[in-house]
């Protein structure tokens, strides 16, 4: 008997598309398997087990043959409509009422032939890079007693359970690309406007994307093409591309670890092997960019906290509110965005990408980081993701790649970063990582 769990969506669909499995044994298979190891996982906020055996029997009666995600097993992050489901982005203090229609993102994906078995776990209105909450704690499946990340920490830990082969999330602050390198996945952030938003109150003043979560390359461009609406092909012969390598943080006062500076180190040198120019080159980032962030990600915050009892909200998601209510006026102006910008494009007229450290150091510890204070959850999240934050601000693309071990055997990352319209050429030269230096797709929770 063949087994789809462990195979990748594009295996997956391809089978289903030849009649060789069909969409009810595909679905059945993943559910058995989130239903088995989900409770040491927590991965999932809600489970949609029956819904998506019905509409995997209802797939069947399709024609097949152009569903370029037939059969597909999906998890969709729980800060997104999903029809007849409830949308709690991780709080208390929102309504257990459920969607009356399918985000646009996840009717592409619907349309495309991917079945929805349940939304996931995500901290309280997706502020912090630690999935846990009223709802569930999400947990590495490489290092249980770590957190997968955040905020679309629920999607990736099921990914990289083998309890789906893709799933989407979005990215405010680094939220597709820290649970990404936590959990040793590849993720895109595509550039501002290439996939549908809509997300929570203003998509956090447009620096928030959606985007897929994989376990190769070729799974991310497939997910990347559907929810764009527009096909990614790769090229034909592969592009010489010039390459700036950093591994300094791009905030003032916060250190890279050595486990990430070697794993980008390599990864230029893998790069330059095959023929790419790379060069230590360092982005002319402002000593102003670390409040410019907070700023941001505050507001954010105060902007989707407006409609919501906040008796019912956590003490930091309150805090956190309260001081983005201060910086308002300014991040709606949108000057510093701009300047950084400016400051920026110079640079990535010199080089076509940028290649970084994805994280400065390991994921915090699985536990009750909201039931913490506001502080103690700022300088924790600071301290292990400063690189991802310029590219929302910017609101250009970037990815994460999975490349290399920490030194307990969990997954490594580095981060690719390009100019506006480049989703491709990141994706080409993250898949040249990948047969460069595979890496495990799944963790070893069986074992």
């Amino acid at each position: 008997m063949t087994t789809w769990v462990g195979r990748t969506a594009v295996e997956i669909a391809a089978a289903v598309r030849a009649k060789r499995a069909t969409p009810r044994e595909v679905v059945a298979e993943h559910l058995e398997r989130i239903e088995r190891l989900d409770s040491r996982v927590g991965a999932f906020r809600t489970l949609r087990a029956k819904a998506a055996l019905a509409e995997a029997d209802e797939l069947a009666t399709r024609n097949l043959d152009e569903l370029p995600l037939a059969g597909v097993p999906v998890a969709v992050k729980d800060n997104l409509p999903v029809r007849g489901e409830s949308n709690r982005n991780g709080s208390a203090a929102t309504p257990d009422t459920p969607a009356d229609h399918d985000h646009v993102t996840v009717a592409r994906l619907r349309a495309a032939g991917a079945v929805v078995v349940g939304l996931t776990n995500v901290p309280e209105l997706c502020v912090f890079g630690t999935t846990d909450g009223v709802h569930g704690t999400a947990r590495n499946p490489w290092d249980l007693t770590r957190t997968a990340g955040g905020s679309s920490g629920g999607s990736a830990a099921a990914v990289a359970a083998g309890m789906v082969p893709i799933a989407l999330g979005n990215d405010g602050m680094g939220s597709l690309r820290i649970p990404a390198a936590n959990c040793g996945l590849v993720t895109l952030k595509p550039g501002h406007g290439v996939v549908p938003a809509g997300i929570g109150h203003g998509d956090w003043f447009g620096m928030s994307e959606n985007g897929p979560l994989a376990t190769t390359v070729e799974d991310a461009r497939l997910m990347f093409s559907v929810l764009a609406d527009a096909e990614v092909i790769r090229p034909s012969e592969t592009v010489t591309r010039k390459v700036a390598l950093s591994v300094r943080s791009p905030l003032a006062g916060v250190s890279v670890s050595r486990p990430y500076t070697a794993a980008a180190r390599a990864a230029a040198a893998l790069l330059a092997g095959a023929g790419h120019q790379v060069r230590p080159a360092e982005p002319p980032y402002p000593l102003w960019l670390s409040t410019t962030s907070l700023a941001h990600w505050t507001a954010g915050t105060a902007v989707d906290a407006e409609d919501l009892d906040p008796r019912r909200l956590t003490r930091r998601t309150r805090v956190h509110a309260a001081v983005g209510r201060r910086f308002l006026a300014g991040v709606r102006k949108g000057e510093r965005r701009e300047q950084l910008r400016g400051r920026l494009e110079p640079f990535f007229e010199e080089h076509d990408m940028l290649l970084t450290p994805a994280l400065a150091r390991r994921g915090p510890a699985a536990t009750a980081w909201h039931e913490r204070g506001w502080l103690r959850n700022l300088v924790v999240n600071t301290n292990y993701s400063p690189l991802t934050p310029p590219w929302n601000l910017t609101g250009w693309p970037a990815m994460s790649v999975p490349f290399g071990t920490l030194p307990n055997g969990a997954p490594c990352a580095v981060q690719l970063v390009g100019r506006p319209g480049t989703e491709s050429a990141l994706l080409e030269v993250a898949g040249q990582l990948e047969e460069l230096r595979p890496w495990r797709r799944t963790a070893p929770l069986d074992q």
